[in-house]
């Protein structure tokens, strides 16, 4: 079969610094417990990895003791949960991305300026949690269906989940734009290597006869170019790796595409991609 790659796929640079400083901290030796807040990753198979190398996953933050390590992923937290670790004693690894970084911090500003904030994101998200927390009153929506949670008028300072499409994020700030509010000011948070994930899976869509997205199946982002992929019109399938294959799945096909969300390592991929080659 053939077997054809998008040009931009898997791990994005704030997954690589979240996987590079739990390597760091287990390699430093540290006499505590080295947790991560929350698996570090949306991938099951690097989660694994690095439990054999000692990361634990840490549930709750109460539950953390005096001399423990704990690791924040990229997907950040509530300021209040790092001061909650911090004054149960443990060391924290914060190892949020620096672009929901910038999310956090745009909220402040806009509560800090008079805007009523909206952030334009899955409010179940770990992501959209952390950011809910970095100013009171924020409003979260997701669909056309939840505007209502909005006010009636007034300043709204707009901002969106990093891993989303523009094309939501655009159609959501369309709607929003149509209310009449007196103000709106928008600031585009998106992150740029996510959209060109999502533009390189469209592109291999129409050349494919079937497309496979590999990722957790927890990972907002891989779930976004199955659907994207879904949208262009060619069968896909949203798998975790190779395991999960079944040969139905390309039957009567000769040409195949294969992409990855940010939370899948080159290694998943390229074990995939060998294999279905020889399908």
């Amino acid at each position: 079969m053939e077997v054809k790659t998008a040009r931009k796929r898997g791990f994005c640079f704030g997954v690589e610094r979240a996987i590079d400083l739990a390597a760091q901290v287990l390699r430093a030796g540290r006499t505590g417990t080295i947790y991560s807040l929350g698996e570090v990753i949306h991938n099951r198979q690097v989660v694994d990895r690095l439990a054999e190398q000692g990361l634990k996953v840490l549930e709750r933050p109460e539950d953390a003791q005096v001399g423990d390590t704990v690791l924040i992923r990229s997907h950040g937290v509530p300021p209040q949960v790092i001061e909650q670790l911090r004054l149960r004693g443990a060391e924290v690894v914060d190892a949020t991305c620096v672009l929901v970084k910038r999310a956090q911090k745009l909220v402040q500003e806009l509560a800090a300026e008079g805007y009523q904030v909206v952030v334009i994101g899955d409010e179940n998200h770990p992501e959209v949690q952390g950011v809910l927390g970095y100013a009171p009153g924020i409003i979260c929506v997701d669909r056309p269906d939840q505007l209502d949670r909005l006010p009636k008028k007034g300043r709204l300072g707009i901002v969106c989940q990093t891993t989303h499409s523009p094309e939501l994020f655009g159609a959501m700030v369309g709607r929003i734009a149509a209310m009449g509010f007196a103000e709106l000011k928008v600031i585009n948070t998106l992150c740029l290597e996510t959209r060109r994930r999502q533009e390189a899976a469209v592109e291999l869509a129409g050349q494919v006869e079937v497309m496979f997205v590999l990722g957790g199946m927890q990972s907002a982002n891989t779930r976004q170019l199955a659907q994207l992929c879904s949208e262009a019109g060619v069968t896909t399938y949203h798998l975790e790796g190779w395991e999960q294959f079944d040969p139905a799945m390309v039957a009567g096909k000769t040409v195949a595409g294969v992409t990855a969300g940010a939370s899948t390592p080159e290694w998943i991929i390229e074990q995939f991609v060998d294999r279905l080659r020889k399908a």
